[in-house]
């Protein structure tokens, strides 16, 4: 079965003015995320800002995360390292947080082979006894799972059962989804790209943008998968400047800026992540009135 379908946000993690935490205002996210539609909470990804996060500040987000949704909807956990060591540490943690289910994505900066990742993902899989998404985002990382090796270890691993494909690449996804048969659920990584991967046999999408237009962004999804498939196509192509607008500064700046221009928390990010740069928010309060948003 399914960890979820339709549309999980990545969460953005709100920080206080001296850059701490907000773990009062992540709670008030995560409950305006399940009164408006959305299907699932990834906590911890990139646009998280996990990687500037402490581990004890990683470990207590994602206790928080599930504490609040309190069993309402799925909540995933972005437990990914560039060490294996760590990943699984910060895995077996957040499985006695109570989480649905953990994103992992590949190993970056050392730029693990295709066997690496396979004994990287089976390891951490073998530690815990939770459903894992692997995260493939070769833009950030540097390292990307081949369809060949996403299905391997969908077939060989019970708990590996998904892939957040943020490759950009239709054709590897393509290839991907005949390999694997089936074997595999596979989620849009990519905004611009939601109905596309879709039509390929995709079951939803970890979204930015759904931080900002949580309801569309389920219903994009939803509308496929029921058959509509002219609604879908009318809310992926209504949605593109939107996500042009914030991705012309790299994630999460522009949607941290985009949260609090909504005033549903502070756009604090850590370096060295720095603030937008203002012809930049001019053209994301542009989109966001455009779309309705704002």
């Amino acid at each position: 079965m399914a960890i979820f379908k339709g549309s999980g946000v990545a969460l953005v993690t709100p920080f206080k003015e001296n850059l701490e935490v907000d773990y009062d205002q992540l709670r008030k996210l995560v409950d305006y995320h399940v009164e408006n539609g959305t299907d699932a909470i990834i906590v911890c990804g990139t646009t998280g800002e996990s990687s500037t996060l402490t581990e004890e500040e990683h470990s207590e987000a994602i206790a928080v995360v599930a504490e609040q949704v309190n069993g309402r909807i799925p909540v995933i956990a972005g437990t990914g390292s560039n060490a294996t060591y760590t990943a699984v540490k910060l895995s077996k943690e957040a499985e006695e947080s109570g989480v649905d289910g953990l994103l992992i994505v590949t190993p970056y900066y050392n730029k693990a082979t295709q066997q690496g990742l396979i004994r990287h993902y089976t390891e951490i899989a073998e530690a815990v006894s939770l459903p894992i998404i692997m995260y493939n985002v070769p833009s950030r990382t540097g390292c990307n799972i081949m369809p060949a090796t996403a299905a391997q270890l969908a077939r060989e691993v019970d708990n590996i059962v998904a892939i957040k494909e943020a490759s950009g690449n239709i054709s590897q996804i393509a290839d991907l989804a005949a390999m694997a048969d089936g074997c595999i659920d596979i989620y849009s990584g990519n905004d611009d790209q939601i109905l596309p991967l879709l039509s390929l046999g995709g079951i939803g999408v970890i979204s930015v943008t759904a931080n900002i237009i949580p309801q569309d962004t389920s219903r994009l999804v939803h509308s496929f998968l029921e058959g509509n498939v002219e609604e879908s196509r009318r809310l992926q192509l209504k949605v593109m400047e939107l996500c042009h607008a914030l991705f012309c500064e790299v994630n999460p700046i522009p949607v941290k800026k985009a949260v609090e221009l909504m005033g549903l928390c502070n756009g604090y990010v850590r370096m060295p992540l720095t603030e937008m740069e203002p012809k930049n928010v001019e053209r994301l309060k542009k989109a966001m009135q455009e779309y309705g948003c704002l």
